[in-house]
């Protein structure tokens, strides 16, 4: 009888976010995020998964929690070898710094790997854009009769079109519908919607982002990578680069006020125009909540 074998691979989505864009660490001159396979050696998957990322980028991590686990024999490079492979991802926030590890590190921002998922006014001009996807879209769900008004009503709900609302969290459900229609490298297919990652990468990526972008709505995780002191307008920008949308001044401020996270540090910084714009920070029951749930950014080194 057969005997099959699996391997845990490891795999960590860094995310920060820097001049408003939000960015991702990457090894293998972008085609990969950090990972590797967890040994005897490591004492806990979480451990195992920091060491990598450490000799792999010379990054430190500081906040980092379980994303999803993916099996899928389909889709596993491995299948037919008799070696089973376990994707264990996880999602990491940090504050971008340069990365001297021997893994060809680089960070690139999430919108190389998914142009369509950046809403911000402009941002669709890029190439990959929602009308193109829309287009290749609508022919992949014409293509089988039996099948069109299945796949077109699904088409519409994920991306939001023909009168549906775009829903920000459904990440992951737009890159999946795009490597099911064979539209990504990935999936066998072309070149053109976003740069393509080895094996599940992308995929992992699309996970993060929907995690973060659904997070944000219920818990301060914006702070994490924020420096000790911001404006109301850096902090705005750091949301919107997040979920890709434009956000409305007054009522994001007023929801800002209504969380009581934030207090005035009592001074003020000039921020684009030369105005005069006051500075705040976390309040001290919000850092003490974040360091007992363990999620404390690392120093910056010097």
């Amino acid at each position: 009888m057969a005997t099959g074998f699996a391997q845990a691979e490891l795999i960590a989505a860094l995310a920060a976010v820097t001049a408003n864009e939000p960015r991702v660490m990457t090894v293998r001159a972008g085609k990969a995020l950090p990972s590797g396979p967890f040994e005897s050696s490591h004492r806990s998957l979480q451990a195992g998964l920091r060491d990598w990322v450490e000799s792999q980028t010379g990054h430190p991590v500081g906040f980092l929690e379980q994303l999803y686990t993916f099996a899928d024999g389909d889709r596993d490079p491995g299948a037919g070898t008799g070696m089973r492979r376990i994707s264990i991802s996880y999602l990491g926030l940090v504050r971008e710094q340069a990365a001297p590890g021997a893994g060809q590190p680089e960070w690139h921002g999430w919108y190389e790997y998914f142009p369509w998922e950046d809403r911000r006014d402009g941002a669709d001009d890029r190439a990959g854009g929602l009308d193109q996807i829309a287009a290749s879209l609508s022919a992949w769900a014409g293509s089988d009769p039996h099948l069109s008004a299945e796949r077109r009503q699904r088409v519409d709900f994920t991306f939001g079109l023909n009168g549906m609302n775009w829903n920000e969290d459904l990440v992951l459900q737009r890159y999946e519908l795009m490597y099911e229609a064979a539209l990504i490298p990935e999936a066998g297919g072309s070149p053109g919607f976003g740069q393509p990652m080895q094996g599940d990468h992308r995929r992992i990526l699309a996970t993060g982002i929907a995690r973060l972008r659904a997070k944000i709505k219920y818990r301060p995780v914006a702070f994490e990578i924020m420096p000790a002191s911001f404006t109301l307008l850096q902090l705005q920008r750091t949301v919107e680069a997040l979920v890709g949308l434009n956000l409305h001044k007054s009522n994001f401020r007023r929801q800002i006020d209504q969380q009581e996270l934030i207090e005035e540090t009592g001074e003020t910084t000039a921020e684009t125009r030369g105005r005069p714009a006051m500075l705040f920070r976390y309040r001290p029951s919000v850092l003490e909540a974040r360091q007992m749930a363990g999620t404390r950014l690392p120093i910056s080194r010097t």
